[in-house]
């Protein structure tokens, strides 16, 4: 595991505290070690929540199992605050203040500090204490209602919309923004991240379709949820499919020309939206006549705009994501690289997740913790110092 003296990437030298939680949380901390922070992982004593070397989200960053419930733990996390740039946490509203470490406490500790809090609903609001996961966040967007099968239920696009990019993703943009202009005033601030609001956003260009009269509310209909035949996933004879993406008239023409499509009502009538269906219809009965791998044969080489759907299993090896080092395998795990790539200061994964409370003692050496008083945190049942060999435990998160 690198220190913050040997770290690579953009943010080498940016110290963060992350309190340990489910999803967005560990994601953002995961993308800020990537990008060379030094992200110190507050974990609670025993709870492993089944943990494994191979648990991305982990990946780069040390773990300090700290009791947040015992006397003296939130003093112990202060210090911890007063050198940090950043403080990230998901909890509940309100968690983190009866643990004594709310913002307005961390902040008198340290003016600079940068304090990022994602949630389902946001700080605030009727809602702001209920659970809900990010099929729930999703749905009160507008966002769940556009995705799936015209005659069939919407779809949940897997976690990746709520959680990663409406959550993790707009918490990292909020704390790096906020980092930016703590640089200029010397103040921290809030971020408040949540990703109910968070996937809205991420859905703006839908909002302006929807806001000029161009979307319209019945699933596959539309430009980008299947309804257009230039835009959308076919079936081939092998049963694998293939996306094609072909919005633009010449990449729609160059895939009709490179397939070997000799159809007039394909080629004259890609606009028509009221002929949608049928060119779909047709479309759909050619690509079933060959394998997958054989119409993207053809189409290789030239701006057709046609790709393989990939599983899980066969994406690290293609060829784009080979040639530019996409995935990285550490530990025996395949894991995507960081992204995105700098020309100076590259990211880096530094090194595999490390299991809680593995580096508790070390991290508070670091810190200027004396050996003696780190004796008496860990025999006080503060803080403990975890090994590999530890049962596993299925305790939730705290909040």
């Amino acid at each position: 595991m690198a220190d913050s003296s040997t770290r690579s990437g953009p943010l080498a030298g940016v110290r963060v505290i992350e309190m340990v939680g489910v999803g967005p949380c560990p994601f953002a901390a995961m993308w800020l070690a990537d990008m060379g922070a030094e992200v110190i992982r507050i974990d609670r004593p025993g709870q492993r929540w089944n943990q494994t070397r191979g648990d991305i989200l982990n990946r780069g960053r040390r773990s300090l199992a700290v009791d947040l419930k015992q006397p003296g733990a939130a003093e112990l996390v202060l210090r911890l605050v007063a050198g940090a740039d950043m403080l990230i946490e998901g909890f509940r509203p309100g968690v983190m203040e009866r643990l004594g470490l709310g913002p307005e406490i961390c902040l008198a500790r340290n003016p600079r500090l940068v304090f990022g809090r994602v949630t389902g609903w946001g700080q605030d609001g009727p809602l702001a204490q209920r659970a809900g996961h990010d099929i729930n966040y999703l749905a009160v967007t507008g966002v769940l209602a556009a995705i799936g099968p015209a005659d069939g239920r919407p779809t949940p696009p897997l976690n990746l919309l709520g959680d990663f990019g409406g959550g993790g993703m707009m918490l990292v943009a909020g704390v790096l923004a906020a980092l930016i202009e703590a640089g200029r005033s010397g103040r921290g601030q809030v971020v408040d991240a949540a990703m109910a609001e968070g996937a809205s956003l991420l859905a703006a260009m839908i909002w302006a379709y929807h806001g000029k009269g161009l979307w319209r509310a019945e699933r596959e209909s539309n430009l980008f949820d299947g309804g257009a035949p230039f835009y959308g996933t076919y079936r081939c004879a092998d049963g694998r499919y293939v996306a094609v993406g072909a919005i633009e008239p010449e990449f729609w023409s160059t895939l009709l020309d490179r397939l070997g499509i000799d159809d007039a009502v394909l080629r004259d009538h890609q606009r028509d939206r009221a002929r949608w269906p049928e060119l779909r219809a047709r479309l759909a009965a050619i690509l079933a006549t060959k394998p997958c791998d054989d119409w993207c044969r053809l189409a290789e080489g030239s701006d057709a705009c046609i790709a393989p759907v990939l599983g899980f299993d066969e994406a690290a090896d293609h060829v784009q994501a080979a040639s530019r080092g996409g995935f990285a395998h550490v530990d025996g795990t395949t894991q995507p690289a960081p992204a995105p790539r700098f020309s100076r200061t590259p990211g880096a994964i530094a090194g595999a997740p490390r299991l809680v409370g593995e580096d508790s003692r070390a991290i508070l050496r670091d810190a200027g913790f004396a050996s003696e008083e780190i004796d008496r945190l860990e025999a006080r049942g503060i803080v403990a110092q975890g090994r590999p060999d530890d049962p596993p435990t299925k305790a939730g998160p705290i909040g």
